[in-house]
């Protein structure tokens, strides 16, 4: 799980973003991916799982993005309300139960495979070592999925891009609070990105197996 960790030369990774118990369990506290009773909730599940099995089927490695902050949130920087909300509703605190995976959706903890990135802001490159992992797998391409579709994903899509990554995004593994918000997101990054349901993109993981 370390970032020093040599796996070998992968074309593709798989970017997995906050599939945490806070943002993805029906007794989670943020509300901007599902709300409570959501009917959706189980499909994104589903079409999640089925990506990590692909993916962990065909060697290519699988980066797990989670956020979290500190218990007394010393080291969130409220310039947005996305994050005064965290801070509000107690959310994601470093060792409790919704700052971890979803049980569905975990790590495998023992496969030099597979990393976890912490980050803090709303891109999961900033200040965090995802770049740096990924330049260890001499990755060029990027099967994105998480929630919420128009906060985490196309943020960091949007920066995979200018940093010179192919991405593809897995729009069923991705949910957003309400359905427009999701479609909007999506049709945004088709000007950037190659946005598939699940199946097409997980043909993408045969196409980059090494």
């Amino acid at each position: 799980m370390a970032a020093g960790t040599q796996v070998g030369t992968h074309q593709s990774a798989v970017l997995a973003l906050h599939y945490q118990n806070d943002v993805l369990h029906p007794h989670g506290k943020i509300r901007v991916g599902f709300h409570a009773d959501s009917a959706q909730r189980q499909h994104v599940i589903a079409a999640a799982q089925a990506l990590l099995s692909k993916a962990r089927a065909c060697a290519i490695p699988v980066v797990h993005v989670r956020i979290a902050y500190r218990p007394d949130y010393a080291d969130l920087l409220t310039n947005a309300p996305i994050f005064r909300q965290v801070a509000s509703l107690g959310a994601v605190c470093e060792g409790s139960w919704g700052a971890g995976f979803h049980a569905d959706l975990a790590p495998l903890q023992d496969s030099p495979r597979e990393f976890i990135v912490k980050h803090t802001r709303v891109n999961a490159f900033h200040d965090s070592p995802l770049e740096g992992i990924l330049r260890i797998l001499a990755t060029r391409r990027l099967i994105v999925a998480g929630v919420a579709t128009h906060s985490v994903v196309e943020s960091t899509v949007r920066h995979a891009v200018d940093m010179g990554y192919e991405v593809v995004v897995n729009a069923d593994a991705c949910a957003a609070g309400s359905p427009g918000a999701h479609a909007a997101s999506l049709e945004n990054m088709r000007l950037i990105a190659e946005v598939c349901d699940g199946p097409a993109s997980l043909w993408r993981l045969d196409a980059g197996a090494s």
